[in-house]
């Protein structure tokens, strides 16, 4: 068959293709954690997901990647920077990655996926001029990577209306945009955080279930009718029956009569004996950990109040957001072949402040200052046009370039410390007329005219 043009029917190649090890990872590595086969716990993505903490930590991560456009960089060799740029084989793709999703919500599904399963696989659409113009994020669970004797990447995918396959097919790793999260045990088996929270995940989720069905039975726990007469198996049944019909369901709460010395024992303890909420925070605690992320981010715990909320964040990009978008960026890069092109692919963190005015300004108003940026580049920042003067960077009128400083210190002496000969003043030659005799002469004569005529 073919999938938008390329031939996938690789029937007798696939039979030397060897699946990697996935007792571990694909589709059962997170129905499983370490050790769970023994205990018979399972843990499956879904159910896990399905955890407030795992829930929070996934949404909260996917949704702050899903913030950051996305911009097609080129390499200018000449002023030595990267330069915004736009290209007809590469932009598109950007702008719509597919019929039906943004580039946000496209970006939120890959993270989303490679959280809760550990593998992002994006199928990728061509034009006939073989530019990949379209990516699909694939369900995980229904691809399986391969490899042939001579070690090349092929990838099993089944049937995906959305993305255009309709019956079981291989393709090649060029077909195929991969992005694994940690691979502890094979460079193509991504692990998700799951993996290691799965067992905090599930013991939060039965503590709740616990104490809903408490809430359901009026928060009375269960116990047990207990006698100090012997009671046959035909009457303990009866006083069971109507015990539940009696004081069960819709009439929990009534007040019970009980006779024949009958007791009543609490089994289960109460939250407050079992400190349910503590060890709920506990695994949450725990979720959170694994995936990176601040406690405070998704609720849990107070705010520290020795940071400020700059530095805080900073904390979570650094050690949960940067990875994954250092890894899309590459894998985007390499996926669109941008290199052969002179680009790469860019993912703008500046959005993460779009809505922290105050640490907008001040990092455009030290960029000014510190002769970084210029002022309408500042301004462009927020949207402002640009004015008049303000096209380049300025400083203040004390400072010296490093190579005036040089010349400077290459002198004998940099500070010209020695004593400089005032030059004489110039002597006023002997028959230059002087302007205050001439003024007062000028002076006596009018004097002596105004007298004469009185």
């Amino acid at each position: 068959m073919r999938v938008f043009g390329y031939d996938v029917s690789i029937r007798k190649a696939a039979r030397s293709l060897q699946p990697v090890d996935d007792s571990r990872g694909w589709m059962t590595m997170h129905d499983t954690f370490p050790g769970s086969w023994q205990q018979d716990v399972h843990v499956s993505p879904d159910r896990a997901s399905a955890y407030y903490a795992v829930f929070a930590c996934q949404t909260l991560i996917a949704g702050d990647v899903g913030k950051l456009g996305v911009r097609l960089m080129s390499w200018n060799a000449s002023a030595n920077i990267f330069d915004e740029v736009a290209s007809n084989a590469a932009s598109p793709f950007l702008r719509k990655p597919n019929n039906f999703q943004t580039w946000q919500k496209f970006i939120e599904r890959w993270i989303l996926s490679k959280l809760a399963h550990g593998n992002a696989y994006v199928l990728k659409e061509r034009d006939n001029r073989n530019v990949v113009v379209k990516g699909y994020v694939l369900d995980p669970c229904t691809v399986q990577p391969l490899v042939s004797e001579s070690g090349a990447v092929f990838y099993r995918l089944n049937s995906d209306r959305l993305a255009g396959i309709e019956e079981q097919a291989i393709v090649p790793a060029s077909e195929i945009m991969h992005d694994p999260y940690w691979c502890l045990e094979h460079p193509l088996v991504g692990v998700s955080p799951i993996y290691a929270a799965g067992l905090a995940a599930t013991q939060g989720l039965e503590m709740q279930e616990a104490s809903a069905r408490s809430f359901r039975n009026g928060a009375v726990p269960s116990g047990v009718l207990v006698s100090a007469q012997r009671i046959d198996d035909a009457l303990a049944k009866d006083y069971q029956t109507r015990w539940e019909t009696n004081y069960g369901g819709a009439n929990r709460g009534r007040t019970a009569i009980l006779g024949n010395g009958l007791d009543y024992k609490r089994l289960t303890d109460n939250a407050v004996d079992s400190e349910v909420v503590n060890q709920l925070k506990m695994s949450a605690e725990m979720v959170c950990t694994t995936y990176h992320v601040p406690g405070y981010k998704v609720g849990i715990g107070a705010n520290p109040t020795f940071q400020n909320a700059e530095i805080l964040n900073q904390i979570y990009y650094d050690t949960c957001l940067q990875p994954l978008v250092q890894a899309i960026e590459t894998t985007l890069t390499e996926g669109l072949e941008l290199e052969q092109k002179g680009y790469v692919a860019n993912l703008n963190e500046d959005d993460l402040l779009r809505m922290d005015k105050t640490a907008q300004v001040e990092f455009a108003a030290k960029g000014v200052e510190r002769a970084i940026f210029a002022p309408n580049e500042a301004r462009a920042m927020f949207n402002r046009k640009p004015v008049k003067g303000g096209e380049s960077p300025m400083a203040q009128q004390q400072n010296y370039s490093l190579a005036a400083l040089a010349k400077r210190d290459a002198k004998d002496d940099p500070f010209e410390t020695a004593k400089q000969t005032a030059p004489a003043p110039k002597p006023e030659a002997a028959n230059e007329p002087n302007p205050d005799a001439a003024k007062f002469a000028h002076a006596l004569m009018r004097k002596a005219r105004d007298a004469a005529h009185v």
